[in-house]
């Protein structure tokens, strides 16, 4: 089975990629008999519907790429020697989770993850996945000068064991300003505020490794990642997509595009 799928733009290219790591829900055939069968059923951590709400990307000559794995598989936006990318006290899952969110096991009691299993994942699902990422910005830059890359993400209203208070409606994050020029991420929280929601930058999250790791402004590389609340596009428990909120949420962020794009070309 293929790790990742490549939408192309539909229209002439420009130096974008979207990524959206965190929607796949597939979990290999080998490894699908060592989880808890309750975990499997709701894949709790996944960014549903993500990449349905994303879905006006390639109109607007962006490239995109999802992987088809489960984040439970392997966390293609955490660091591959899985130190950890906060040191405040909250939970975060592991490069390879042993548990969800809510800090429940998602393995069968008799299962130890070992070193050796997560070499094989590292080798089999994460590094293509950043490999391509990289050629893809790569190829960019040669042909633009630059290239920027957006990471989609979204979750749960409240998630307690990451943050006591329910999180804002968006967050952007650039690393402190590390993974991208200020005219861009400008031009992100100046057309997501126009919406009326509430805006947070870099708080309570700041881009994970993918964000990090790909954005270096110096090199004329620009990285975002943008968390979401699913609420904003899925029904109030987060279990449906509901089209009429998603439409409100699709023009705002295909209005981000078009104005990020525009100082891109």
């Amino acid at each position: 089975m293929k790790i990742f799928k490549i939408i192309e733009p539909t229209t002439q290219v420009v130096p974008f990629v979207l990524s959206i790591p965190h929607c796949g829900t597939g979990i290999p055939d080998n490894l699908s008999a060592l989880y808890q069968k309750s975990q499997l059923e709701n894949l709790d951590d996944t960014d549903w519907f993500l990449d349905e709400l994303y879905d006006f990307a390639p109109s607007l000559g962006i490239t995109t790429i999802v992987p088809y794995y489960s984040r439970w598989v392997i966390d293609l936006n955490r660091e591959p020697n899985n130190k950890s990318l906060y040191s405040d006290g909250r939970i975060i899952t592991s490069l390879c989770p042993t548990t969800n969110f809510l800090g429940e096991d998602i393995y069968k009691r008799d299962y130890v993850l070992n070193q050796q299993e997560i070499e094989i994942r590292l080798t089999h699902y994460f590094n293509p996945y950043h490999n391509k990422i990289n050629e893809l910005l790569k190829d960019f830059k040669s042909k633009f000068n630059q290239a920027f890359f957006w990471d989609a993400h979204s979750i749960r209203r409240h998630v307690p064991s990451i943050h006591k208070n329910p999180f804002p409606d968006l967050i952007i994050g650039d690393n402190d300003s590390k993974s991208c020029d200020t005219k861009f991420t400008k031009i992100t929280e100046n057309e997501l505020m126009k919406s009326g929601l509430q805006v947070n930058y870099n708080h309570p999250f700041k881009g994970g490794y993918l964000t990090r790791s790909k954005g270096n402004p110096s090199q004329h590389i620009h990285a975002i990642q943008l968390e979401m609340c699913k609420d904003l596009y899925m029904n109030h428990n987060e279990t449906k997509y509901e089209e009429k909120k998603a439409a409100k949420i699709k023009k705002i962020l295909k209005n981000t595009f078009q104005h990020l794009i525009e100082s891109l070309i």
